[in-house]
């Protein structure tokens, strides 16, 4: 073992390497930098067309096989069914699809105009607010002044 390292040393090292990744702090996924947590009164997206088909087959599938507790299976059935119908076959789902995406167009029309006469009542407040803070402490500044000139 003239000059050579051991396989001990260098696996040492590397559980060292693996404790410093693990104490990385994670950043949270997805959304905007800074922004606060998920608005519990925004509207929900609608479901996709296959999620609405999803519905329907989850109910056949359950009353076909009673015994089967696997959601795997049950997904996986209901996949292969979507890819095997027509799109007339698919056209029902797709329309009821649209429907609920309309809805839900309305829905977030409505919530985002009430979202910015929020944040406009708020920066109104805000802003004047401000300007008593700014008009105190330019009669503050003013009665300095008079005072330095009696110096």
């Amino acid at each position: 073992m003239k000059g050579g390292k051991s396989k001990a040393n260098t696996s040492k090292k590397s559980d060292a390497k693996l404790a410093v990744k693990k104490s990385v702090e994670k950043k949270p996924k997805g959304g905007a930098k800074g922004k606060g947590g998920k608005d519990p009164n925004r509207p929900k997206r609608p479901p996709s067309a296959f999620f609405v088909f999803m519905e329907q087959f989850r109910k056949e599938f359950k009353e076909k096989n009673p015994n089967n507790k696997q959601v795997s299976v049950v997904g996986k059935a209901g996949g292969d069914k979507w890819k095997s119908l027509s799109q007339s076959e698919k056209a029902p789902f797709v329309a009821k699809a649209d429907k609920l995406k309309a809805e839900y167009q309305k829905k977030l029309k409505a919530y985002d105009a009430e979202e910015d006469t929020k944040k406009e009542v708020a920066y109104e407040e805000s802003s004047d607010k401000s300007k008593s803070e700014v008009s105190d402490e330019d009669e503050g500044s003013e009665e300095d002044d008079d005072e330095e000139d009696d110096d």
